[in-house]
């Protein structure tokens, strides 16, 4: 993994409902609402996410590894669920298999962003389930430190198998 550009600023624009219906999504789940969750921008590419450190401070000041973990997993479901439901799809959508690099203590409220990985395309992704009911994409995520850069990298792949 290697840190990649942080995705542009964008308000949380929603004029079609997507964002509060995600929000919605991540409340119904309660150690998901617990975590106190806010969507901060999607700009149609990059979702962003952000949680009060104080929801998701360990013994040492700084951010839990599990709330990192889990919100860059959130972050990259949510990621994957606009882009189906702009296609008009009904899919459920799993974690394959990913991978996590920790690479500096995070001190301050956590602040993550989603995208496709370098080379996925999200018009093959579509196709693919459109065609065969089944489909995966690779996904990127990474929690920022607030001087810039990455306090941690993550890398997953997600699978989206079609509702009949």
């Amino acid at each position: 993994m290697s840190v990649h550009p942080l995705c542009p600023p964008s308000a949380p624009s929603d004029p079609d409902g997507a964002l509060a219906r995600l929000a919605d999504h991540y409340r119904s789940m309660p150690p998901v609402a617990a975590m106190d969750i806010r969507i901060e921008g999607y700009d149609g590419h990059c979702l962003r996410l952000s949680a009060p450190l104080a929801r998701h401070v360990n013994d040492k000041g700084c951010a839990f590894g599990g709330s990192l973990a889990s919100m860059m997993t959130l972050a990259s479901w949510g990621v994957v669920s606009l882009h189906l439901e702009r296609a008009g799809l009904k899919a459920d959508v799993f974690v394959a298999d990913s991978q996590i690099g920790y690479l500096a203590p995070l001190f301050a409220d956590l602040a993550v962003e989603a995208e496709a990985a370098p080379g996925a395309n999200w018009e093959t992704f579509i196709a693919t389930l459109r065609n065969r009911g089944r489909a995966r994409i690779a996904i990127v995520a990474h929690a920022r430190l607030p001087e810039g850069g990455s306090a941690t990298e993550f890398a997953a792949r997600y699978v989206a198998i079609a509702k009949p």
